[in-house]
């Protein structure tokens, strides 16, 4: 039986605090946290929990966190305004390029793309004169 929490199919054959990671805005410590909780023992598989422990899970990530769609909303909500007031960060947003500091010399390629090389690389033919 695969659980659905928060509208994400979780993998029946994992853990349940590793399963949980896989929704949008759950890290290894909300995780846990959540688990804690719900009184649920954190190794158990996904497949062997009961529907009541699956309920209390649910209702603890329903009242007490924001996840999936809604908080990717409010996080391009955020980088949406820092573009539209022109701060610093959103102008870096806006380039495509690193907005927490990071050096661009180098490095910085999953930001920027694929490197496009400037200048002739091939050698120039001496002309006969």
């Amino acid at each position: 039986m695969a659980a659905r929490i928060s509208g994400v199919t979780i993998p029946a054959e994992k853990q349940v605090w590793v399963a949980l990671t896989y929704v949008h805005g759950i890290g290894p410590k909300t995780a846990d946290d959540i688990l804690a909780t719900a009184k649920v023992e954190r190794t158990v598989r996904v497949k062997d929990l009961t529907d009541a422990e699956v309920g209390r899970i649910q209702e603890y990530i329903n009242e007490h966190l924001t996840v999936e769609g809604e908080l990717q909303r409010i996080v391009s909500g955020n980088i949406k305004r820092l573009k539209d007031i022109g701060s610093y960060r959103g102008i870096r947003h806006k380039n495509n390029l690193p907005s927490r500091g990071q050096r661009t010399k180098t490095n910085a390629r999953t930001r920027r793309g694929r490197k496009i090389t400037v200048g002739g690389t091939a050698k120039k033919v001496a002309s006969k004169t």
